[in-house]
C-alpha cells in the first residue's frame, strides 16, 4: 500500500502557470519563477487589479512545489511607475475614508506576503523604480538595478506621507535612518550609484546583462539548501522585532530544525566523498 503525504498533496506546481495582469514564466525545471510587470507603455504602472493578482500569486507560491526563487522586473527598461495615475490615483481622490483604508491596507498585504513568501525574491530594476513600485524592489530579498536605474519614494509628491506599505519601517533598516528620512521627506530620485552605496542594491549591471544576472542569482539559490534558505528567510524578518536573547534563542532553534534534515547529512556526506552535495529540500 503505498502511503501518501497529505501535505506535499496540498502542494502544486507553478510551471505552466498563466497570469492576468503581468507576466509569469519559469525555467524548464520550473525551479527559478520571473515575475514581468508587464505595461511598458505606462512604464509599468500598478493597478488594482495587478496589487491583488501579485498579492494572491506571492501567497500561494507559499504551496508551490516546484519554484524556489523568484525573480521581479518590469518590461522594456522599466521597472515600475508605481500605481496607475488614472486607474489608481484618480480614483482613490474620491473615495470616502472606508474605502481609502481597505485600499491601503490591500496595498499593504501584498508587501506582507513578499516577506511571507518563502521563496527569495530577487528585484531586477532597471529604468523608473518610483513609488509602490520602489515598495516592490524594497520589499524584495535582494536586488540588483542597472546604471539606469531611477528609484523614488515619491509619495509626498501627491501630498502624501512617507509612511506608504511599509516604508517607514523597511527602508531605515536597509539604507539607514538619516537617508530614508531624505528620500521619503523629498522624495528625489536616488541614483543607482547611491543605490549601490548605500546598501539598497546589491550589484550594478549594464542592462543587457541585468536579466540574467539575476535569474543566475536566482536559479544558485534555488539549487542551493532550498529549506534552509526559507528559513534563513523567515529569520532575517522575524528578528526585526526581538531582543538579543530572543533572537539567539530563535536561531538556535531554526538551526537545530536545519541540522535534523536530510539535506544537512548529505552536504556532509557529499563533502567526506570529494562530491557536490545534491539538495531536494527536506
Amino acid at each position: 500500500m503505498t502511503m501518501t503525504n497529505p501535505m506535499q498533496d496540498k502542494k502544486r506546481p507553478f510551471q505552466g502557470h498563466q497570469a492576468t495582469h503581468f507576466k509569469f514564466e519559469t525555467d524548464a525545471e520550473g525551479k527559478v519563477a520571473t515575475i514581468t510587470l508587464n505595461r511598458p507603455e505606462k512604464k509599468n504602472p500598478l493597478t488594482f487589479e495587478s496589487y491583488e493578482e501579485l498579492t494572491d500569486l506571492f501567497r500561494a507560491l507559499g504551496r508551490a512545489s516546484d519554484v524556489r526563487a523568484v525573480v521581479l522586473t518590469g518590461a522594456e527598461n522599466n521597472f515600475s511607475s508605481g500605481g496607475d495615475v488614472f486607474d489608481i490615483i484618480e480614483p482613490l481622490t474620491k473615495m470616502s475614508m472606508p474605502d481609502l483604508i481597505d485600499f491601503t491596507r490591500m496595498t499593504g498585504d501584498l508587501v506582507r506576503q513578499i516577506r511571507a513568501c518563502p521563496q527569495p525574491i530577487i528585484a531586477a530594476v532597471d529604468g523608473i523604480c518610483a513609488g509602490a513600485g520602489a515598495i516592490l524592489a524594497m520589499s524584495s530579498d535582494y536586488r540588483i538595478a542597472t546604471p539606469e536605474a531611477k528609484t523614488a519614494f515619491l509619495f509626498n509628491r501627491v501630498g502624501l506621507a512617507g509612511a506608504d506599505m511599509g516604508a517607514c519601517g523597511i527602508l531605515p533598516r536597509i539604507i539607514g535612518q538619516g537617508r530614508a528620512a531624505e528620500l521619503l521627506f523629498t522624495g528625489r530620485v536616488m541614483t543607482s550609484a547611491e543605490g549601490h552605496a548605500w546598501g539598497f542594491y546589491n550589484a550594478l549591471h549594464e542592462r543587457p546583462a541585468l536579466l540574467a544576472a539575476a535569474q543566475k542569482f536566482a536559479r544558485d539559490i534555488a539549487d542551493g539548501p532550498w529549506f534552509a534558505h526559507t528559513m534563513t528567510k523567515k529569520m532575517l524578518d522575524q528578528e526585526w522585532a526581538m531582543g538579543i536573547d530572543q533572537l539567539i534563542e530563535s536561531e538556535a532553534q531554526a538551526q537545530a530544525i536545519c541540522m535534523a534534515t536530510g539535506d544537512f547529512r548529505r552536504a556532509f556526506e557529499a563533502f567526506a566523498a570529494k562530491s557536490k552535495p545534491e539538495f531536494k529540500g527536506n
